[in-house]
Parts: C-alpha cells; sequence; structure tokens
C-alpha cells in the first residue's frame, strides 16, 4: 500500500467510524470489509441476507466477525427509517411505498447514513453508477451553496499526486459548475495532503484563443477566485502551460501558479475521463476513484471493474471523508 494510503488509514483508525457496503454478497467486498474489520480501521456494515453473507464469507476464507450484517428485509426499525424518508422526500412517497423502496440496498444503505447510523457508503461494484448516486442526491442532497456534486480522481504514482476533476458525472458544466468543482476539489486535495494550486484547462491559455468555451473557463476561474479568494487558481490554460515551468515563463509569465499546478479543473467530462485514462495507461498513474464531492455526507461508486484493493483503498477514502466533515 503506498504511502498515501498508509496515511489515510492512520487517519481514521481509531475513530471509530462506520461504512455501509450495501453489495454484502460481493466477493470483493466481503474480502475488503473483513480485512478492514480485522484491521480494527474502521467497521463495516453489510447490507443483505444475514446468513448468506455468513456463507459466503466463510467460503472465502474471509471474518466477518467485526462486521456488522443488515437485512431491509427483517430490519427491526424499518418503519422508523420509512418514517424519515418519507420526511425526507418531503411526501413524495407514501409509508408503504417508503419500505418497498427501502428493500433496494442502494436506497437502504443511503438511509443508513442519513439518519447517522453510519458515517459512509461503498457501492458500485455491482451496481451502476446511477444507482449509487441516485439515492445519495435524493436523500443526502449537495451540501449548501454546492448545485452538483461531481467527481474527482486522485492520480498517484510513486510520490506524485495530483487531482483530476471532473472526470465522472457532469457531462457539460458551465461556469459556475467550473468554479463548485474547482472549490470541492481543492478541499479533496488537502485531504491527501495536497495543498491545492488548481489550474483550469481548456485549448487555450490566457486568451491565445477565443471561443465560448474559452470564455466559459475563463469566467470559472473569475467564479472560483470570489468564492475563496485564498485558493490559488488560475486559467485558462493547455495541460503544459499549467504543468511545465518553461511553457508557463512563455505562455503565461504573470500567473501564480508558474506551471506548478497539481490540481487539474477540465472543461468537459468527455475531456476529464479521456485526460485520466491516459495518464493512467500511457502514464502509469494509479488512478483512485472517482471521489464524490460536494455531497452533505461522503458516498463513493466503485467500478465494476474494481478489485478488493479498490473496494478497500475507497472506504479508507470515504471514512477520511467523514472525518473532514
Amino acid at each position: 500500500m503506498t504511502d498515501l494510503f498508509t496515511s489515510l488509514k492512520d487517519k481514521v483508525y481509531g475513530h471509530n467510524l462506520k461504512i455501509v457496503f450495501p453489495e454484502g454478497l460481493d466477493d470483493r467486498i466481503l474480502t475488503a470489509a473483513g480485512r478492514l474489520a480485522e484491521e480494527k480501521v474502521l467497521t463495516p456494515i453489510l447490507i443483505g441476507n444475514i446468513e448468506q453473507i455468513q456463507s459466503k464469507a466463510k467460503s472465502l476464507g474471509v471474518s466477518v466477525a467485526g462486521a456488522e450484517i443488515y437485512d431491509p428485509v427483517n430490519y427491526i426499525m424499518l418503519d422508523e427509517l420509512a418514517a424519515s424518508f418519507v420526511e425526507r422526500r418531503k411526501g413524495k412517497s407514501s409509508g408503504e411505498e417508503a419500505k418497498k423502496i427501502l428493500l433496494d440496498e442502494n436506497y437502504f444503505g443511503t438511509m443508513l447514513v442519513y439518519t447517522n447510523k453510519a458515517d459512509g457508503l461503498v457501492s458500485g461494484a455491482a451496481h451502476s453508477t446511477a444507482d449509487t448516486v441516485r439515492p445519495a442526491l435524493q436523500i443526502i442532497k449537495t451540501k449548501e451553496g454546492v448545485r452538483k456534486t461531481s467527481g474527482t480522481f486522485i492520480m498517484v504514482r510513486e510520490d506524485e499526486r495530483y487531482v483530476f476533476a471532473d472526470c465522472a458525472i457532469n457531462i457539460a458544466p458551465d461556469s459556475k459548475d467550473l468554479a463548485e468543482i474547482a472549490i470541492e476539489s481543492a478541499k479533496t486535495a488537502r485531504m491527501f495532503d495536497i495543498e491545492p494550486r488548481v489550474a483550469m484547462l481548456s485549448f487555450s491559455t490566457k486568451g491565445s484563443a477565443k471561443s465560448v468555451e474559452t470564455e466559459k473557463v475563463a469566467e470559472a476561474v473569475r467564479a472560483a477566485q470570489e468564492l475563496d479568494p485564498m485558493l490559488i487558481v488560475d486559467g485558462e490554460f493547455q495541460f503544459d502551460a499549467a504543468f511545465v515551468p518553461s511553457v508557463a515563463q512563455k505562455k503565461a509569465p504573470d500567473s501564480p501558479l508558474q506551471g506548478d499546478a497539481n490540481v487539474f479543473v477540465f472543461p468537459s467530462l468527455e475531456a476529464g475521463n479521456i485526460g485520466y485514462k491516459i495518464a493512467q495507461r500511457l502514464g502509469g498513474f494509479e488512478a483512485v476513484g472517482p471521489i464524490l464531492q460536494g455531497l452533505n455526507r461522503p458516498v463513493n461508486d466503485l467500478s465494476r471493474g474494481c478489485d478488493t484493493e479498490d473496494v478497500y483503498k475507497l472506504a479508507l477514502i470515504t471514512a477520511a471523508q467523514a472525518l473532514q466533515r
């Protein structure tokens, strides 16, 4: 495990945090949860049929003695949970409808987080991003002042750490969205002991090209500076002007970044998604995430192609987010 995750593990250890795993019967989830429980890093909450989970864990050689297991079908406080759901949804569902909805493990797990029975949630090993994010947006919702959630990747290669956003959620963010993404990504960076220096990316550097797209990014820079005057954020930048000092001296000599950016905000989802995968596959970076930002409580989404190590690491990140709150 990299020093990055050793540091996160040390941060969350001893805080008695509980993280929900709605996919309690998935081999990868069970194995990672067993490791987290055995190391006493946090308490996993597994969702599903109790006997089936225990049997599956035994067949995998995994101990879930340190985990909590809840079965929505037989949960003794389902009526109370359903009443909280109805209240949160402002009567959009009746009590009976709420009980049926809460038989869905993602909705059930999200309600455990909302009602303070858990500190965060990790799902997505066997569900789509929509299945994970939809309950979070309906129940947990975004923080005050944040219009939309966004998805960040931490890019790690040996001692190098960078933040790429938004690479997972917003297809065509406007300037206000990009400003929010910059602010929230800076907060995520600090969680990983990265002092944020934010570059807003484009195909233009400081007006070298003029278009609706470049103006959107330039406006996003101004909006981000208004939201957090203390944050080092600049743009619009081509990537090399944000990352290579010699290029920065030529293209943006007056910028506070000077080719030393470590948080990169992409102008669109396609750019962000392509960018992080190029860094991952050609650059040899480990891409950790997506880490969802802007929610009132931490909910994070795994890739369905994840492995046990991915689950373990995202659980640590989710716990660290809970501490940051």
